[in-house]
């Protein structure tokens, strides 16, 4: 805390009292990101989602009728599904809260006459801040009083070049001052400033779903539509034959299971898991879907300033001029730079690169944007570093035209280059009678070539990325012949740049074409971006965009997935799907590879839980069109967890990166029609053979040491009862149970075929471990029928009638499907176009 006098300050700033008032009228700088949502929101999104309130009705009705077990298997794997979610989103949003402490800077405010921190949100209206060096600004409002200030302003506008503040200039929040020191007044905050701007408009930011997501939700949706008209036709059966209520909601449970929330469950695992691992390359994933999204993205946009680049320069030549000795030019260069006091980015890349004393200085004029020049004045005489264009009316008339050719090759190569001169007379001043800056002769004495210092990784992560096929595509504010340089420098290419103000002058069809078309942009408006981003959105390209500015925010937004820099803007953090942690790009291609295995494995999961559903349904319509009753019991819907929901996860850990397919939706139609027609025709008849042998044989009675176990099942039969059509369900359930459990094992099989046998869907594959997780599964599914306890919970009763019928009806099935597969029977018989390649 350091007490002011008046000759160091404008004014004692507010007093406490002031500062209170303006607490109480809500004049403070707090800003909520609406994007950054609350732990309740989180919960809430995630466990009432439609599909879970319509399981929750179904689990309350069965715990109402004590049918406790039905219940825990019709709503526990939503719910458990919802939270896994859940906590990969609030562990997301802990991680981004952390980060955002450590770069939050606090800021020097002047209260009673005292110099004292305060966190940026404990600013009121009025308050009176010094900045200097290093701060960012954090309200808006002018300079108050103090030196001039040079700001980066590349954040707002995209430029790199510093601009300078003297009193009376207005600050933004956001941008960041590089030299000088100054007080200003604090006359915007909060949801007015700059930032609190672009916070408010955030709000009406919503994440995407993601193609996948997109294609999951469509199905799942026709499924919902499918089991609700059953629904209705059991409710109006129920009404016509009277059943008991217990049995219309023990039916409702088992239709609602046909829903495959087992899909969505291994869909939030794959992403949680994939999320963690992405997190561990140095990558925060805050919308778990963005995991898969990546690896569907076919033009990434990138930001040039602090995004591509560091924002720092780093020095890569001296050439001396005139026969100048180089390591005479270079002492020189050091030493000026040393001794400025302005530290702009070119400065503090000279003195890193170059030796240099710090002379005592008789005048210095800093950089500005205008003059795109500075100068230092000292005991050695008067020096000059800017650009060789603002300079050349300094020199004589002709002079060097060497230099011209050597700074059109540094040009050419991607570097920022400034000429270093010294006055003619080392006497000389840089202003005029006026006071103004002002040049006098110089004598060229080097060309300096600078960098702009690329971010780690950035050239063989974009490198690779275009080898995967996605296009990149570099949109700046900056000038465009500076970012085509940079683009060359990174392996881009692309041409001539355009520039904002030709895209706004073009017609609709010409912008959508020109941005199409190019690579390159430069001096490109934050709206002009979005406009950009929609333009390749209708285009139907899979967009995503890297930024870390506020001038960013909008197209971060527009685009299907947004990265935003760790180190940048908050608000772009917070709406960003992705956030580079350490600012390396390393992070991006491991994250595409783990979205393409994720999506494979996925891919593979609807193949097996769309073909288990299908064949459920219709077994379902076919059962109830030969008036047999209802074929399934909930516990039992409950074994699709274990026949098609663990196989399927392993497959999903097990697979590899691939491209996505484009044609998935065909490629499901073909494999599953097929699967769930064949083995629903053999299932129904595995159903009916056996609910018609039981009821045929009214004369036998139950054998006494499976009496007790009957009773359970159907709650109906007494010791030595006849078999009823109860009983006569119970054992065409269990033998179709049984039937559907294995084909589901065997189309893993055919999906991962291990040998010529099962290969009629796609080529033999060389991973041996899907025929040994078949193996697996069916020993330990023989296990559950050979245990009292476990085939008592899945409702599976050990009848060696059942086992035999479905083991019979096995063979055929796979003959038959094999064929339908191999010999494409499917379309032969309704005209689909034969595929170009299947799987």
């Amino acid at each position: 805390m350091t007490v002011l006098h008046a000759d160091t300050a404008p004014a004692a700033g507010l007093t406490s009292d002031q500062v209170a008032a303006a607490r109480a009228r809500g004049e403070t700088n707090t800003v909520r990101s609406a994007a950054s949502r609350r732990y309740l929101s989180i919960l809430r999104a995630n466990l009432f989602t439609l599909f879970n309130n319509f399981l929750y009705v179904i689990g309350l009705s069965l715990l109402a009728m004590g049918r406790t077990k039905d219940a825990v298997v019709s709503v526990g794997l939503g719910v458990l599904n919802s939270l896994i979610g859940s906590i990969q989103e609030i562990r997301a949003k802990q991680k981004l809260d952390r980060l955002k402490l450590l770069h939050r800077a606090p800021c020097r405010v002047v209260r009673d006459g005292i110099e004292q921190e305060v966190a940026p949100e404990e600013l009121v209206r009025g308050d009176l801040l010094r900045v200097a060096a290093g701060d960012q600004i954090a309200v808006d409002g002018p300079v108050t009083a103090g030196d001039r200030l040079e700001v980066d302003e590349s954040s707002l506008t995209g430029e790199t070049d510093p601009v300078l503040k003297g009193t009376g200039d207005r600050l933004h929040s956001g941008t960041v001052v590089l030299g000088g020191s100054a007080y200003q007044t604090a006359e915007v905050v909060g949801a007015g400033s700059n930032v609190g701007a672009l916070a408010a408009t955030a709000k009406s930011w919503q994440p995407e779903p993601t193609p996948m997501q997109w294609r999951i939700d469509a199905i799942v949706r026709l499924i919902m539509l499918t089991v609700a008209l059953m629904s209705a036709a059991v409710l109006a059966n129920a009404a016509l034959k009277g059943l008991a209520l217990v049995e219309v909601v023990q039916t409702a449970a088992v239709l609602s299971g046909l829903v495959p929330y087992g899909l969505f469950f291994l869909i939030t695992i794959s992403y949680a898991v994939g999320a963690a691992a992405i997190a561990r390359q140095g990558a925060l994933i805050q919308q778990v879907s963005a995991v898969e999204a990546l690896c569907g993205v076919d033009v990434l946009c990138t930001d040039k300033t602090g995004t591509l680049t560091t924002g720092r320069m780093r020095l890569e030549r001296v050439e001396p001029l005139d026969g100048h000795d180089p390591a005479t030019v270079r002492g020189l260069l050091g030493t000026v730079a040393e001794s400025m006091t302005t530290r702009s980015h070119t400065v503090v890349a000279l003195t890193e690169a170059l030796p240099g004393s710090q002379p005592p200085l008789h005048e210095e004029v800093p950089f500005s944007p205008e003059r795109r020049w500075s100068a230092a004045g000292g005991p050695d005489g008067g020096f000059v570093l800017g650009a060789v264009e603002a300079l050349a009316d300094a020199f004589p008339a002709g002079a060097n035209m060497r230099m011209y050719a050597i700074l059109d090759d540094l040009t050419r190569q991607g570097l920022r280059v400034l000429l270093f001169a010294a006055t003619v007379d080392p006497d000389a001043g840089f202003r005029d009678s006026a006071g103004t800056p002002a040049l006098p002769a110089l004598t060229p004495l080097a060309l300096v070539a600078l960098r702009d210092e690329l971010r780690d990784g950035v050239t063989d992560t974009l490198a690779g990325l275009r080898t995967e096929g996605v296009d990149i595509k570099v949109i700046s504010g900056d000038d465009p012949r500076t970012v085509a340089a940079l683009a060359r420098l990174i392996g881009l290419g692309g041409g001539e740049p355009v520039t904002g103000p030709e895209l706004e002058a073009m017609t609709p069809a010409a912008f959508d074409d020109a941005v199409a078309r190019g690579t390159v942009f430069g001096r490109v408006a934050p709206r002009t971006k979005e406009r950009m981003l929609g333009a390749l959105r209708r285009q139907g390209r899979y967009t995503a965009m890297i930024g870390d500015g506020v001038n960013d925010i909008p197209s971060l937004k527009k685009a299907h997935v947004g990265v935003a820099l760790g180190s940048g803007n908050s608000v772009a953090c917070d709406i960003a799907d992705v956030v580079l942690l350490d600012d390396s790009f390393h992070a991006l291609a491991p994250a595409q590879r783990q979205g393409r295995r994720i999506v494979t494995g996925i891919a593979t999961s609807m193949y097996l839980y769309l073909a288990r559903v299908s064949t459920s349904i219709l077994v379902i319509i076919g059962v109830a069109i030969l008036g047999l009753g209802f074929p399934y019991e909930p516990a039992q819907v409950a074994l699709v967890l274990f026949t098609v929901g663990l196989p399927t996860m392993l497959l999903t850990a097990w697979a590899k990166p691939e491209p996505p397919n484009a044609d998935l939706i065909g490629s499901l139609a073909r494999f599953v029609v097929p699967a769930a027609i064949v083995t629903a025709l053999f299932g129904v008849a595995v159903y009916a053979v056996l609910y018609e042998f039981v009821l045929g044989l009214p004369g036998k009675h139950v054998p006494d040491h499976l009496v007790g176990r009957f009773e359970e099942f159907t709650g109906l039969l007494s010791t030595n009862a006849t078999f009823t059509e109860q009983a006569a369900t119970v054992v065409a359930q269990t033998g179709l149970t049984v039937f559907t459990s294995f084909t589901a094992f065997l189309l893993i099989l055919f999906l991962k075929p291990p040998a010529r046998l099962f290969a009629s869907w796609t080529p033999v594959r060389h991973d041996k471990r899907p025929a040994i997780l078949v193996g697996a599964l069916i020993a330990v599914f023989c296990a559950i029928l050979a245990t009292p306890v476990l085939s008592d919970y899945f409702g599976l009763f050990p009848d060696v009638a059942a086992f035999g019928v479905a083991g019979l009806a096995l063979p055929p099935w796979f003959l038959l499907l094999s064929a339908v597969w191999r010999h494409d029977l499917l379309r032969r018989m309704i005209g689909f176009n034969r595929p170009a390649e299947r799987g």
